[in-house]
């Protein structure tokens, strides 16, 4: 079956693809291989400087690979250069920090355990496969490719088969670079492709960003071969509001959680839990500010977000927000399909949303919001912290003992207080539950794939 580019613009299939044969797929494998013997033996100086180069061309082209990204998946031109640059701005943090971040180390004095000297050692494990989702196609497979190859693994990506041009370019990227050739390569193949590679032995570790069924599958089949894995596996984010807060700063930051990227974003907020001393104003801006946005054309200036990425995701967002309406949830603003071409879905605002919607259980991939009224603060984390999942979540208040509460009580992989949910390459990235386990980004991402290696000398 070959693998196609349809706009979720106009819906059309712009181009397509063939998938990988067996025998590509062999040679990719052994090809893998053979680079990490080469890689694993070089210095992190000679990876820093093919790392900042792959880096210089990512920024030099980056409006050429914003235009691709747009034109695949649907996101704004403008947010889609800004991905691209900001996956530029990771690849250098790990040019510059990797080094550091595996410095053998000593962690206590040699004769405490009966030595004459001690390390502990980082050391790369060898071929990794990710399997990395549609979203931020760029971004996304950069958390794992940057500090993977820094680490002198070698990796192969199994991106979604929405987005097989972004995947082809950074498949030859780092090889552009100047990394071994075969040390970073793109697979074109299917979802059930996928579970058969973790088979192969050359495959040490594997690293998925996808839906739970698809991450419990992965896990169970790298469980079974006794390898590494780490999920991220969405979330359903709360976004908490107190009466202490900014509204005119929480306001805006609420519709960009929601809008931006088309709401296809993890780790935004989607349940906005709101203290009743402050629920109906929050509720008229919050609807207000939504309802004033503008879908459209992701290549257009008044556009504020594009189509969906997929018209699957389009529908299982409608379908969502339908079980809602049908059980006595209120649509203050959106919620209905738009007539025309495109996969377009307007910005939508759920109220009186109860346990029995799948709504309230289920990660909404779109441009949905639902709200949620709290009568103190201990009741807003009860209700942050009943979901599934635990990916991040974001709190506003002025008082340092609800900053304290939330920052110690929210069962989640991050708190943002006061301020939009996000990615840094410094900051560790990952959730709890069923939002997944292990962490991208900063030192504790590097080390994911790693073997921490004792050395102990008499």
């Amino acid at each position: 079956m070959p693998i196609a580019v349809h706009n979720p613009t106009t819906g059309e299939v712009e181009k397509e693809y063939a998938a990988h044969t067996p025998e590509q797929i062999e040679a990719a494998l052994a090809a893998s291989t053979a680079a990490f013997e080469t890689l694993r033996r070089t210095s992190f100086e000679e990876r820093a400087g093919w790392m900042h180069r792959a880096a210089d061309i990512l920024d030099a082209e980056a409006e050429q690979v914003a235009r691709t990204i747009s034109t695949e998946m649907g996101k704004t031109f403008a947010s889609a250069l800004f991905e691209a640059h900001k996956s530029a701005k990771g690849m250098r943090h790990y040019a510059d920090h990797a080094a550091t971040y595996l410095a053998s180390e000593a962690p206590v004095r040699p004769d405490q355990v009966g030595a004459s000297r001690i390390a502990v050692r980082y050391e790369p494990i060898g071929p990794v496969l990710a399997v990395m989702p549609w979203n931020y196609p760029i971004w996304q497979a950069m958390r794992f490719a940057a500090p993977a190859l820094m680490a002198g693994n070698t990796g192969l990506l199994k991106h979604a088969s929405n987005v097989p041009e972004s995947a082809l370019y950074l498949g030859e990227l780092f090889a552009r670079g100047g990394f071994p050739e075969g040390a970073f390569q793109t697979l074109l193949v299917e979802g059930g492709q996928v579970l058969p590679l973790l088979d192969d032995r050359r495959i040490r570790a594997v690293t998925l960003t996808g839906s739970v069924g698809a991450g419990a599958a992965v896990a169970a089949a790298a469980g079974r071969n006794v390898k590494k894995s780490v999920l991220e596996l969405g979330g359903a984010d709360a976004f908490v509001v107190l009466p202490s807060a900014d509204l005119d700063a929480a306001v805006p930051v609420a519709v960009n959680a929601r809008v931006g990227n088309s709401g296809q974003s993890c780790i935004a907020g989607k349940r906005f839990i709101v203290h009743r001393d402050v629920y109906d104003e929050f509720e008229q801006r919050f609807t207000s500010a939504m309802a004033a946005t503008v879908y459209g054309d992701p290549f257009a200036d008044k556009t504020t977000f594009g189509p969906m990425a997929t018209e699957a995701v389009r529908r299982e967002v409608h379908e969502l927000v339908e079980d809602a309406r049908a059980k006595g949830a209120r649509v203050l603003t959106g919620g209905e399909l738009p007539d025309g071409p495109g996969w377009f879905y307007p910005a939508t605002v759920l109220s009186g949303v109860t346990p029995d919607m799948r709504i309230a259980r289920e990660e909404c991939f779109g441009p949905v919001a639902c709200l949620f009224p709290a009568e103190n603060a201990h009741d807003a984390l009860r209700q942050a912290n009943e979901s599934d999942f635990g990916l991040s979540a974001s709190v506003w208040t002025r008082f340092p003992a609800e900053i304290e509460l939330f920052s110690t009580g929210l069962e989640t992989g991050g708190v943002f207080v006061n301020g939009f949910t996000s990615s840094f390459p410094q900051l560790p990235f990952g959730g709890v539950k069923d939002s997944g386990y292990g962490r991208e980004l900063a030192g504790v991402g590097i080390r994911e794939f790693v073997n921490i290696k004792t050395v102990w000398q008499a």
